[in-house]
């Protein structure tokens, strides 16, 4: 009878040992999950973002909105509608309708009055098939509450004006205008903004012993078709040293140009694929003092030109 039972307990632990080995091999066999993966260059959603807020000396405030396009390889247009709205309705139709690839800082900007301060403005916007997804933006927590104060080294808003004489304006809520004459679709049109940079800066400081320079970049914010921005002849690419090459890596695009002194013009050529109307969006930025940069949400100032094109 022992005989029996130690053969039975043998055979037992054998089959268990079995069991336990084929599903160990078929464990071996089957690749674990990956919890780290490279995300697809397209597909991937446009994510609203609320930057903070600013208040404002009549009791309004302003929230400023970004955006952060998660594909790597592709812009995407969302129009105004359904899949891309503020609510309440009236502070519908300012935001970006083209978004351009990784994150852009500052996109628009909606201003509440007094009597509305303590409410929300929510963005949605929802990317192709995926999620709808939505911010709210409030000027509740303090966290969130940005200033227009000169920076530690005296960097300030660049002030920005589309005519000589005309209306200017500085900050993200910035300046808006219209072209004055429609333009063809395919035809090329010269496009110019005027800056200066009215930040005051220590000269004893060794940093600023030469003018910092001012960058202009122009980007299509709304609109039904494509918009190709050229280089204009006024504002050719530096000649690098081989250093700084290496150090920039990515040469600007057609559609940022670079002025050496605090005070000047720039000009881009943009031509529209189709006709409709459009919004253009320059972003002025001296990003490249000390004091300042997009991460600190300081100093830029944004641009919007209505462009009506025809065929």
């Amino acid at each position: 009878m022992k005989n029996n039972n130690k053969t039975i307990y043998c055979l037992t632990l054998a089959l268990v040992m079995a069991a336990l080995s084929s599903v160990m091999l078929v464990q071996a066999q089957t690749p674990p999950p990956r919890l780290l993966t490279l995300n697809p260059p397209t597909g991937l959603p446009v994510i609203p973002i609320m930057e903070g807020w600013y208040g404002n000396a009549d009791g309004s405030v302003t929230i400023s909105f970004g955006y952060l396009n998660r594909n790597t390889e592709e812009t995407v247009d969302i129009p105004v509608g359904p899949n891309n709205f503020l609510e309440p309705a009236q502070f519908n139709g300012n935001q970006p309708t083209h978004f351009e690839m990784e994150r852009h800082v500052g996109a628009f900007t909606v201003t509440l009055p007094p009597e509305m301060r303590g409410e929300s403005v929510w963005w949605t916007i929802k990317t192709g098939s995926n999620g709808v997804l939505k911010v709210p933006g409030r000027a509740e927590s303090g966290a969130y509450e940005l200033d227009r104060n000169p920076r530690p080294q005296g960097t300030v808003e660049p002030l920005a004006w589309l005519e000589e004489g005309g209306q200017t304006g500085v900050g993200p809520d910035g300046l808006s205008g219209s072209l004055a004459a429609p333009v063809k679709a395919g035809t090329p049109v010269t496009l110019t903004v005027h800056t200066k940079d009215n930040s005051v800066r220590d000269a004893a400081d060794p940093r600023f012993k030469e003018p910092l320079s001012l960058r202009v970049n122009w980007f299509h914010h709304q609109g039904p078709g494509k918009v190709e921005f050229t280089r204009h002849e006024d504002h050719p690419l530096p000649v690098l040293s081989e250093e700084e090459a290496k150090r920039q890596r990515v040469p600007p695009g057609p559609g940022l140009v670079t002025l050496p002194t605090p005070e000047g013009s720039a000009k881009v050529i943009a031509t529209f694929s189709e006709p409709g109307d459009y919004v253009l969006r320059t972003r002025i930025d001296n990003w490249n003092a000390p004091d300042s940069s997009a991460g600190n949400q300081c100093c830029w100032t944004n641009v919007y030109q209505r462009v009506t094109v025809v065929p």
